[in-house]
């Protein structure tokens, strides 16, 4: 299997032009990118992004009983992640209580397709991925 080219510990955040910063290389243990690719994949964006994908505000309360088996810290964190890396912003309207609204950004919007894949994917596929486990766990011994 080829190796994937090494990117220096040195990459600088892309304040840097364009010209000057190295690529990005996910498999590199130094690149930032896998911080991007961990804050995508963990458990709770994904389907934070999934109910923002229509680009449509939505309310946090709305989120949090759309999302099963969040806890409001959990959210309020996860959004608070994605709003400093501008995958959505946030509105508060003065009202009482304050009423919170959440939107993806273009940039946040980005995300939709490929996550949906994922999505898609692993709902297609659970059936199957429980019968291996099943068939996995039945074979190890006790």
């Amino acid at each position: 299997m080829p190796s994937s080219p090494q990117v220096s510990a040195d990459v600088r955040p892309t304040s840097l032009p364009a010209a000057e910063q190295l690529p990005a290389d996910v498999l590199s243990q130094h690149c930032p990118s896998r911080i991007v690719l961990r804050h995508l994949t963990d458990r709770w964006t994904p389907l934070i992004v999934a109910v923002l994908a229509d680009g449509e505000p939505v309310r946090f309360k709305d989120l949090k009983s759309t999302i099963q088996g969040i806890s409001p810290k959990v959210l309020t964190e996860t959004l608070r992640s994605m709003e400093r890396d501008g995958l959505l912003t946030r509105h508060i309207t003065a009202s009482v209580p304050p009423r919170v609204d959440y939107q993806l950004t273009n940039l946040g919007l980005t995300t939709v397709e490929p996550l949906e894949a994922v999505r898609t994917w692993a709902e297609t596929h659970v059936a199957e991925v429980l019968a291996n486990r099943e068939r996995f766990d039945a074979a190890q011994p006790l």
